[in-house]
């Protein structure tokens, strides 16, 4: 393997940009997606120049998330190891209230775009027999979940068996393909959700707090490095205390 390239879709996010923080000096160059707003990254982009390249992509519309793979195509920077971060809004809504459009909206952004990019990248991790991917998840997927969350919760479940069903058919082609399920994490990710039940998550935690994107980081970083080469279709919970 002659160079290491990590794809993050979702760079821009909270988490996508502390994983950059931590994990440039390991790759020759990180893709980082964003839809826009780059704010998050721009002193690393000053810190890292050349190395970190970005790449925006509407993951709504189907014809720009094909134009996204297109556009790393175009680099010359085939992705090696992929980490993928997408997710619609979240926030608390009746089921009532839902209607077919908001599921598919979600499954867009998260799903589809997924399946998009390993379509085009996974056939050559194959090739060369080597490759990582992890997939954020939700520890709604490990239990219970939660009232009024159910095109989160459903579109979170159709990742996971997507990460199950492509960790089996690569096993033997040296790809790796495993999901995290952090439960809640202090994020901007929450600006839609009540403070009170944010609040009231933490208080229920055995810690006494909701996750930190530093809480989750570290183990990205696992599941990238080759110290994770035996592992492959797991749904690796991360639950603040918490027994799931």
């Amino acid at each position: 393997m002659s160079e290491k390239i990590l794809l993050i879709t979702g760079a821009s996010s909270d988490i996508g940009a502390k994983l950059i923080s931590e994990i440039h000096e390991e790759y020759d160059y990180i893709i980082a997606h964003h839809n826009g707003n780059k704010s998050n990254l721009k002193e690393l982009k000053e810190k890292l120049k050349e190395k970190l390249i970005f790449i925006e992509g509407d993951f709504k519309d189907e014809n720009k998330t094909y134009e996204f793979v297109e556009n790393i195509k175009k680099t010359g920077k085939i992705p090696t190891h992929i980490v993928h971060f997408p997710s619609g809004k979240f926030e608390n809504m009746k089921f009532s209230k839902l209607t077919w459009d908001r599921f598919q909206n979600d499954i867009n952004i998260a799903m589809r775009s997924l399946v998009i990019i390993l379509n085009e990248f996974l056939p050559v991790m194959a090739k060369n027999k080597y490759g990582k991917v992890v997939v954020m998840l939700t520890s709604c997927t490990t239990n219970i979940p939660p009232k009024y969350l159910a095109s989160y919760v459903s579109t979170k479940y159709a990742l996971l068996g997507l990460v199950k069903a492509l960790a089996n058919e690569y096993a033997d082609k040296g790809i790796r393909i495993n999901g995290v399920s952090p439960s809640m994490m202090e994020t901007k990710f929450l600006e839609n959700i009540p403070k009170l039940i944010v609040q009231q998550n933490a208080m229920n935690s055995p810690t006494g707090k909701n996750l930190s994107v530093e809480d989750v980081v570290p183990m990205f970083q696992f599941l990238l490095s080759e110290n994770s080469d035996s592992i492959t279709g797991q749904n690796i919970a991360i639950t603040n205390g918490n027994i799931m």
